[in-house]
């Protein structure tokens, strides 16, 4: 591969392209809100909010010095990421703490980098990022979920023009923003019904002897404060 063929590619990748037009920001927002608020689409879509759960909660095991075993994604749209290490203390927390607002901090990182104009880098990351993502699953079905998820990037990046890059990347960046909220709110509902006794809030409030409320109030701060911020990047404001 020669100086200028690198240069390209390093060029195309980590250089800015233009902002799309408002109007495509607003439509990717409400085929995202499309993806998020109907029961039947949610179903489906939730895998995608469930591979950026795990995946948070995995490397912050890794950034404090766990050792991750593994991932497993299930059908059901649940997850398991099993690490080893210290049972108690502040990497435990962290770990624990990471999953229900990983997909909004992956989408406020998204959003900043589309608002900087890095819409190339951002799919690239994206499929660097569930490249990684995949040597630690345990699963078929979500090596499944995964690839296909990879491939979705991986073509888009590679045969479409700008415009459906830009499209593709901001309609990704608001469901993060927008699928990100809803989970908590899932996970009170379950606790008022008695369900959920052993959900990551419980683990929290087990580990650091904080009411499982305060934490559920916490993921509930982070997501709905990364929608905002992130949504006034995306629309300019």
């Amino acid at each position: 591969m020669d100086t200028d063929h690198l240069t390209d590619i390093w060029s195309r990748v980590f250089g800015t392209q233009p902002a799309p037009s408002l109007w495509l920001v607003i439509v990717t927002a409400v085929l995202a809100l499309g993806a998020v608020v109907p029961h039947t689409a949610w179903r489906l879509a939730r895998n995608a909010i469930t591979i950026a759960h795990e995946s948070g909660h995995g490397l912050i095991a890794l950034l404090t010095g766990r050792r991750l075993d593994g991932i497993r994604l299930h059908s059901d749209t649940s997850g398991l990421t099993v690490s080893r290490g210290k049972p108690t203390g502040l990497g435990m927390v962290l770990t624990a703490a990471a999953g229900y607002i990983a997909p909004s901090l992956l989408g406020l990182a998204g959003a900043a980098l589309l608002a900087a104009g890095h819409i190339t880098a951002l799919l690239w990351g994206a499929t660097a990022l569930l490249l990684a993502l995949l040597v630690m699953i345990r699963n078929a079905y979500g090596v499944l979920t995964v690839v296909l998820t990879g491939a979705a990037f991986v073509l888009v990046s590679w045969l479409t023009t700008a415009e459906v890059q830009a499209a593709f990347a901001y309609a990704a960046v608001w469901f993060l923003l927008l699928g990100g909220v809803r989970p908590p709110f899932e996970l009170m509902g379950k606790r008022r019904r008695g369900g959920a006794v052993d959900s990551d809030p419980d683990q929290l409030a087990r580990l650091t002897h904080v009411p499982a409320a305060l934490w559920l109030g916490l993921f509930h701060v982070v997501t709905l404060c990364s929608l905002i911020g992130g949504g006034r990047w995306l629309l300019g404001l």
